[in-house]
């Protein structure tokens, strides 16, 4: 079965100019039309709704939601990016500057994250890990690395934050101790595992506070969390979405640690003044 893309590139030749200009967006910015009314898609594109109504009968859905239904999906379950990390990496590789354009494309990943996530939000994510009695941080596969960071740093700057890893912590023991005063802050990007979004809906049912970290307003992690961080870049490679995830982490710590000066001062110099020769060169 053909998908929307190929649906497009199949019929584009035979569109009128508008639909083509329809065409063209949704195969750059798939993400705006799962997320946007065929009214709203229209006024960003520069067309009428009705021309984006014809364009969706002229690929032969029945009508809008169809085709918003199928590039949902598509969002949600395409396959692994890696293909697209390379491709990506190989359209640089011929040019000159290879490595000076890798880290122009995290500062381009990073300032795209900037403009996607809200100040309010970002607060209030803050206070409530610094209110919290007790923060979890979970995170598989790729996003374990992140999340092994975030809880080792908020531990040091609060001291009760914990990484959850399944086969070795107790999930049920770790769960059933959290409550409406605590926080559980879920990484999870394309590919999804199980595990992640089952944790972050059990932390749900206990009265936790779900801060979510992932790569869309799609993602199935949005369904549980109170708070969501879509990262939203395009290509959809989670490697290449590494610099930018790292970014905002820190950033979330940066704030927890400056909301009471004196305390945090106090953690850093205890943490400072454990100065083993056993543990340290």
């Amino acid at each position: 079965m053909i998908n929307f893309k190929e649906r497009i590139k199949n019929k584009y030749s035979s569109l009128s100019a508008g639909m083509k200009k329809v065409g063209k967006y949704v195969l750059d910015n798939p993400q705006a039309l799962a997320m946007k009314s065929a009214s709203q898609l229209g006024q960003e594109v520069g067309v009428s709704e009705t021309t984006v109504i014809r364009f969706c009968y002229s690929l032969e859905y029945s009508g809008y939601s169809e085709l918003q239904n199928e590039v949902r999906s598509f969002l949600i379950f395409h396959k692994s990016s890696l293909h697209e990390y390379q491709a990506g990496k190989e359209e640089l590789v011929n040019k000159p500057n290879f490595f000076a354009q890798n880290f122009q494309q995290h500062q381009e990943h990073i300032q795209k994250m900037k403009e996607n996530i809200k100040e309010e939000d970002l607060q209030l994510t803050v206070d409530r890990i610094y209110q919290s009695n007790k923060v979890l941080v979970t995170g598989m596969r790729t996003s374990f690395a992140v999340a092994h960071w975030l809880s080792f740093t908020l531990n040091i700057v609060r001291g009760n934050a914990q990484l959850i890893q399944p086969g070795i912590d107790d999930i049920n023991h770790l769960i059933t101790k959290l409550n409406s005063e605590s926080t559980l802050i879920a990484i999870a990007f394309h590919r999804y595992t199980p595990s992640t979004l089952r944790l972050a809906e059990a932390a749900k049912k206990q009265g936790a506070f779900v801060i979510g970290i992932t790569d869309s307003d799609l993602s199935p992690l949005s369904e549980y969390a109170d708070v969501l961080f879509p990262i939203g870049l395009s290509p959809r490679s989670t490697i290449d979405s590494a610099p930018a995830v790292f970014s905002l982490v820190n950033t979330i710590v940066a704030g927890v640690s400056v909301i009471d000066i004196k305390e945090f001062k106090k953690r850093r110099d205890d943490y400072d003044r454990f100065n083993s020769e056993n543990f340290f060169i």
